[in-house]
């Protein structure tokens, strides 16, 4: 997950990521829906790997340890 890259699609910063635009709820609101989505489809991504749940679950909670 490119955090830079989602925070350009929400509109908060500006393109060259160098200078923030002002935040208001709406674009933070924006940004956290496309953090939980990477997220989700990076879960996903790790139990396609597994046919056990908890070794899937033991694999997602690594990811937040890397």
């Amino acid at each position: 997950m490119n955090i830079i890259k989602l925070a350009q699609e929400a509109e908060l910063l500006k393109e060259d990521g160098t200078e923030p635009y002002r935040w208001g709820a709406n674009e933070i609101e924006h940004f956290a829906e496309l953090v939980a989505e990477a997220e989700r489809e990076a879960c996903a991504q790790v139990c396609e790997g597994h046919y056990d749940t908890a070794k899937a679950a033991r694999a997602i909670r690594e990811r937040g340890e890397a």
